[in-house]
């Protein structure tokens, strides 16, 4: 068969009839045979210090067998948090040049922020892609602007549109494990079981991994695959099974202190921190073990069991992709990247939380309000994250944790394993290595070259550098000169073993007066791995310069404006989300509207009407619902009556009910809150226009209804219902023509609460 290069000249002959032409093929680019798998495993705020090949006593014997058959890597770092990290690793352009300094729900109108990475920043999908490889992408993806999450909103920056050809898995920065908010290639779908069939996203997301395998061997036996693969593991809510969580009963009973300890000196034996490290002091936010009372530490401990059987049983569905691979006989070929995001993450404060949606809303769990639900931490009933105390201990020997920049916010593990490609087996590298170096080194690994012009568009210059050449010598140097850091207006920077450091405190606006005030740290990392020595005082020079080399790299890469205003960043508008507006259409059954585009109501008088038609059989299901049983409303029909519920934080549930029985044939059903108070009012309930029902509700949601991606729905509700009087998704069952939606103007948002929204959503 004669063939000629996709898009290039057809080379066959053509006359007048077929028989006397000869055809040729134009054909789609081959990968060079024997082309290894890339997979690369991404963690999602798990600590240095929380896999078992790190020196923690959490059972991943999956990931230690990758490491134990390839090279585990003590220096490698990230931005401190996700989005940044993701479009780092994917592109190989550093995180503002990508336009996303931070989390794409705080995107603002700068282009090292804007969230929009650009089409000269190729992702590695699209390279691979262009080389013959099938290109599949599962689980996180949160490189999509919080404006268009919705079903209807554009696709430009879904997966399928930067080069994944197939794409299972969630958009925003969590989703429920139990219930989560899935999306297949580029529409929503409901999980394939529910939670109550024993439905967990970890086992889902290596079922669809195994099964894109498959499906591509069934018709291209030898071609080579990326998969980009990103856990919700260990990011809240810490979920599983309950038998991997008893697993653990007991284990941390010794506090966060001791257990500190422990793993440090498991991480000096075992090579992966260098001799000499120094385990860095306990913050005095972090209160010591040995002062909390018997409920705390029983509360503490229990919190903790639930992460450990989270992540032994992430590492176990880990494993059951990588004995596919192996089974098949490609484990050998394929080049695997396990890491971490960010550091530990501490969004679960000092007490930890039972219901993630209370700390963006305001209202601070106590050990009290924790310890009523310890029996149900970790299950379907939770949305649970664990105190900082573990955060803190989970990037053992480390200071800080995610968000920050500090050795704690930003260094990863990192796990290479290759047997047809790297000889080392066990092995620890310390060459300084940054998330934004990943794709330059899958290529070189390849034998590939970044493309000029990748989609007929002109390419950036890769700006991470290759640690390829590490695979096979422990001593040779790094590649990497200078590697600068901004996070949230704090501020780092790397250049030959020495690190300055200076942390803005998060929600303060910046000034060039402050700026000036501001002491920077300095530390020869080279030497203190765990940065215990400040060596400002006697070395100002060499902190003077660093700091001189950081506002070059700044304007270099699109770093400034400096912005620590994180209420501006919040409540900017974006482009794509809907303008405001006082009435809103809604037709039944679409797909849900999330927090970024659904209707506000909170702390809003407003009016829900639903047009339906009641059969003379009547009818049931939800009207119009938002949330969950973890905060949310709903207005539906049961029992022939019209319910509206509000659900306050998990805490209280008010509700209005109807006097009367449902009208039949055509009518409205109405829902009428007038708002006499902060965050309360007064609710009534109406057939055609007539008062059917009212009621009082003491307290409303302030700011944040879902921190998961339980989305706003007419007709039904979807995920977990908002209320246990029925099961979602609960459709209406009569005919319902549209729901309109009509809101008063309100009294101006919360913005810091939003603020504590996009931290513990991401």
């Amino acid at each position: 068969m004669k063939t000629y290069p996709e898009g290039g000249r057809f080379n066959g002959r053509i006359e007048r009839t077929a028989g006397q032409s000869e055809p040729a093929w134009p054909q789609p680019p081959k990968a060079r045979p024997g082309s290894p798998n890339v997979i690369v495993f991404l963690l999602d705020d798990v600590g240095f210090a929380q896999l078992g090949c790190y020196g923690s006593d959490i059972r991943t014997p999956n990931m230690d067998l990758l490491a134990a058959g390839g090279l585990r890597f003590r220096d490698f770092h990230t931005t401190a948090i996700c989005s940044p990290t993701r479009a780092c690793l994917l592109t190989g352009r550093n995180h503002h040049s990508n336009g996303v300094g931070i989390i794409q729900e705080m995107a603002t109108g700068y282009p090292g922020y804007n969230g929009m990475i650009p089409k000269e920043n190729g992702f590695l999908s699209e390279m691979l892609l262009a080389q013959g490889y099938a290109t599949f992408a599962i689980g996180k993806w949160h490189l999509t602007l919080a404006a268009e999450y919705a079903s209807g909103a554009s696709k430009a920056r879904w997966p399928l549109s930067r080069g994944f050809e197939r794409f299972y898995g969630f958009l925003g920065g969590k989703t429920n494990q139990w219930s989560p908010t899935l999306v297949h290639d580029s529409h929503y779908i409901d999980p394939p079981r529910s939670w109550k069939e024993g439905y967990h996203l970890n086992a889902d997301l290596a079922d669809q991994a195994m099964r894109y395998i498959t499906d591509l061997r069934t018709v291209a036996p030898d071609k080579p695959f990326f998969m980009y693969y990103c856990l919700g593991a260990g990011h809240a809510p810490h979920q599983c099974e309950p038998e991997w969580i008893e697993r653990y009963r007991g284990r941390f009973d010794a506090g966060w202190d001791a257990w500190r300890e422990a793993v440090f000196a498991r991480q000096l034996e075992m090579g992966i921190v260098p001799p000499g490290t120094v385990l860095s002091e306990r913050p005095p936010w972090v209160r010591a073990w040995a002062s909390l009372s018997a409920d705390e530490r029983r509360l503490y401990a229990r919190q903790m069991e639930v992460f450990a059987g989270f992540m032994e049983q992430t590492d176990h569905h880990i494993g059951r992709v990588i004995a596919d691979l192996e089974r098949r006989g490609e484990l050998d070929n394929t080049l695997i990247l396990l890491a971490s995001d960010n550091g530990a993450s501490a969004e679960g404060g000092e007490h930890g939380s039972f219901n993630e949606c209370q700390f963006p809303n305001r209202v601070e769990p106590t050990v009290a309000d924790n310890l009523k639900h310890l029996d149900e931490w970790g299950s379907v009933k939770s949305f649970a994250n664990y105190a900082w105390g573990w955060a803190w201990a989970g990037n053992t020997p480390l200071r800080r944790w995610k968000r920050y920049l500090h050795q704690g916010g930003m260094s990863d593990p990192l796990i290479v394993h290759w047997p047809r490609g790297i000889a080392a087996r066990g092995e620890v590298r310390s060459q300084y290595v940054h998330v934004v170096d990943v794709t330059p080194t899958i290529l070189e690994a390849l034998g590939l070259q970044p493309p000029a012009v990748l989609n007929h568009v002109p390419q950036r210059p890769l700006e991470g550098v290759s640690f390829a050449h590490t695979f096979a010598d422990a001593q040779a140097p790094t590649n990497k000169r200078v590697q600068y850091y901004e996070m949230i207006a704090s501020r780092a920077i790397w250049a030959d073993g020495w690190k300055a450091v200076v942390e803005q405190p998060q929600g303060e606006m910046l000034t060039d007066e402050m700026l000036s005030r501001q002491k920077w740290e300095l530390y020869h990392v080279a030497e203190d791995f765990s940065e215990t020595r400040d060596l400002a005082a006697e070395h100002p020079d060499k902190l003077a310069r660093l700091v001189e080399q950081w506002w070059a790299e700044a304007g270099k890469y699109n770093v400034l404006p400096l912005d620590s205003r994180m209420q501006l960043r919040m409540s900017e508008r974006k482009p794509g989300s809907r303008a405001p507006a006082r009435r809103h259409v809604f037709e039944p059954f679409g797909a849900p509207q999330f927090e970024y585009t659904a209707v506000n109501l909170k702390n809003r008088s407003h009016t829900i009407t639903a047009e339906v038609r009641i059969p003379p059989e009547g009818a049931q299901g939800v009207l119009f619902a938002h949330g969950s049983w973890f905060s949310g409303y709903s207005l539906y029909v049961k029992d022939d009556r019209l319910v509206y519920v509000h659900n306050y934080l998990g805490l209280q549930e008010y509700r209005v009910v109807s006097t009367e029985p449902l009208p039949r044939g055509d009518c409205t059903l109405s829902f009428v809150f007038t708002r006499t108070g902060d965050h309360r009012g007064h609710a009534r309930l109406l057939f055609d226009g007539r008062e059917v029902g009212a009621g009082e509700i003491p307290r409303t949601i302030p700011a944040v209804i879902e921190t998961s991606g339980e989305g706003q729905c007419c007709g039904y509700d979807s995920g977990l219902p908002v209320t246990e009087d029925y099961d979602a998704p609960f459709r209406f069952t009569g005919l319902l023509r549209r729901v309109v939606v009509e809101v008063e103007p309100g009294p101006g948002e919360d913005l810091e609460a939003q603020v504590r929204a996009a931290f513990t959503d991401h």
